[in-house]
């Protein structure tokens, strides 16, 4: 009996999304094609008949800013990369605290930079081609006159994806949101987003994640504490 139509793609986009949360969780090393064929629930032998190597896979995940659906990756977070504003809107969501939560979920190019720069010529001309797009989406929106458009527009690119990196991989979770607090503001002035700029992490509606919350309510247990003694 034939597949159903659209039967093929649905199983490459699981094939896909399962090896995105497995290479974001483990990297892309220790990931083998068996347990990226388990997590999609399917057969070694399959994997074959949709993907030539474990590279052509990772080369596809890569395709963060080329993916539509990548703007309703992280919940409660909305970007549309159509909007005259998108610039800022990336600026946030990519630092934002869901992201910093949903490492299963995360850009690629967050979680996998170093697994990039050991891989063979096809994986890095595919991280270069999404960091390409989206340096080509924030620079669309640049209104900072002060440098060519391109040019501030990887300055930018390079602290969200930067700041992201460094913000996860500290023991402070205090340091950590002042990181991406800071790396928020320095990329919306670079942009000439500054007036867009939240005064601090609590007022952002992106900080208010459940953890962010929680992280919230417990200091402030702490300074109760405290005052009492």
């Amino acid at each position: 009996m034939p597949y159903p139509t659209g039967h093929r793609d649905q199983v490459r986009s699981r094939i896909v999304e399962g090896a995105r949360r497995l290479f974001n969780r483990n990297g892309f090393e220790s990931v083998s094609v068996d347990s990226i064929m388990a997590e999609a629930g399917l057969t070694r032998g399959a994997f074959y008949a949709y993907f030539e190597s474990k590279s052509d896979l990772y080369a596809e995940i890569l395709g963060c800013f080329t993916d539509p659906n990548w703007r309703s990756r992280w919940e409660g977070v909305d970007v549309d990369l159509a909007s005259p504003d998108a610039g800022p809107q990336i600026v946030r969501a990519y630092l934002s605290q869901q992201h910093f939560d949903d490492v299963e979920n995360s850009c690629p190019m967050v979680a996998l930079p170093s697994d990039v720069a050991r891989s063979d010529q096809k994986v890095k001309a595919a991280f270069e081609n999404v960091f390409r797009a989206m340096v080509t989406v924030l620079g669309r929106d640049v209104k900072n006159t002060t440098q060519p458009p391109e040019d501030a527009a990887m300055a930018i690119a390079g602290l969200c994806i930067g700041g992201m990196v460094v913000a996860r991989s500290l023991n402070d979770s205090r340091l950590s949101d002042r990181l991406r607090d800071a790396a928020t503001h320095a990329a919306l002035v670079l942009g000439g987003w500054e007036r867009d700029a939240p005064t601090s992490p609590n007022t952002s509606p992106l900080a208010k994640s459940p953890v962010a919350v929680k992280r919230a309510r417990q200091n402030m247990r702490r300074t109760t504490t405290r005052a009492k003694c």
